[in-house]
């Protein structure tokens, strides 16, 4: 793939990002809006006066027509300015970016592990369609897709912390008993160990296990049957069954399955780990883990607009910087991709 490919593609890809996040931060700077919700009067007290409840409205510009609140709101943000908290009086953006690795930790490792398992599972299912194996597999994909992911979280806490007694209460990213390491990555365990603190690290890894099995079951599931569709549709296809016929050994066989499904499969995967960085706001709300999807989820319940503008925005592109990487990973295992670009 020629650098000239990956600069046309990256081009096209950068003029459609601007009017993507424009159209979303629209809809949601609306949305918001919507919801009943007066951030004034809470911001102002319950014992202000009509006189204080104005200023505080006028302050925030919430006096001005929405679209008159949008404009002043998107100008700010190409500038890198977010807004301020109203519940913490910090800079979203400043929130944000302190609270992004925490989540990235559970929702890398989640589906990283999630793909490891549910790739080669899924693989092996197709092999036998309707065999032991296969149906093993698809019963346990079904159970996945079909656990809601807040009781999921809840039943590891109940089962592995206050029954067996294996894991850390869910309360944090590292034992209460345990100072946190210096920031370097923002991630405590790694942190810790480029520290030399082991307790720490062993403490931030025991805490990690529990939410990133929850991530790991959750993605898996919906891996496991994509994939065995995926391989299916490949050992149905003309050239493999005429590969078949010719004899070529069953190691032959399934490199080529395999080298003919990792498209699609990469594919799905990008488009579950975008999907997952919401679903990820439970996990952390039940774990008190302290990233974004728990920052988000609970400005939604208390209505810091802000935030919650912020906060989808972030979501947005995030998703757009995974399909990014997801279309650059195709062009380099897809070669006629890269033709095409």
């Amino acid at each position: 793939m020629g650098a000239a490919a990956i600069g046309r593609f990256l081009a096209r890809r950068a003029l459609l990002l601007a009017p993507l996040l424009v159209v979303v931060s629209f809809l949601c700077f609306m949305l918001v809006r919507l919801g009943g919700q007066d951030p004034v009067a809470m911001l102002a007290g319950p014992t202000a006066t009509a006189a204080e409840i104005e200023m505080v409205r006028t302050t925030l510009a919430l006096d001005q027509p929405l679209w008159a609140q949008f404009a002043v709101w998107l100008g700010n943000v190409l500038q890198g300015d977010l807004g301020r908290s109203w519940i913490s009086n910090r800079p979203v953006l400043t929130e944000l970016l302190d609270r992004m690795p925490a989540t990235l930790e559970l929702l890398l490792y989640g589906v990283g592990i999630g793909a490891l398992v549910g790739i080669p599972v899924g693989l092996k299912a197709a092999q036998r369609p309707d065999g032991a194996f296969d149906q093993v597999s698809r019963f346990l994909s079904l159970l996945g897709f079909s656990t809601p992911t807040y009781w999921l979280a809840l039943m590891a806490l109940f089962v592995f912390f206050y029954l067996l007694d294996w894991a850390p209460p869910g309360m944090g990213r590292i034992s209460l008993m345990v100072d946190p390491p210096e920031r370097i990555t923002g991630s405590y365990m790694w942190d810790a160990l480029l520290q030399g603190r082991m307790e720490a690290a062993r403490s931030a890894a025991a805490q990690l296990v529990l939410p990133v099995a929850c991530i790991a079951i959750i993605s898996a599931a919906p891996i496991i049957k994509q994939t065995r569709a995926i391989a299916l549709e490949v050992l149905s296809s003309d050239y493999v069954r005429y590969a078949r016929a010719q004899g070529l050994p069953a190691q032959d066989m399934r490199r080529m399955v395999l080298r003919n499904s990792m498209v699609p499969v990469v594919t799905f995967v990008g488009t579950e780990l975008a999907g997952l960085i919401g679903t990820t706001a439970l996990i952390e709300y039940v774990f008190a883990w302290g990233g974004v999807g728990q920052f988000g989820l609970t400005a939604i319940i208390q209505g810091d607009f802000a935030v919650v503008q912020g906060y989808v925005l972030m979501l947005a592109l995030f998703s757009v910087l995974v399909f990014l990487v997801v279309d650059l990973a195709v062009m380099l295992l897809e070669p006629r991709a890269a033709a095409r670009a």
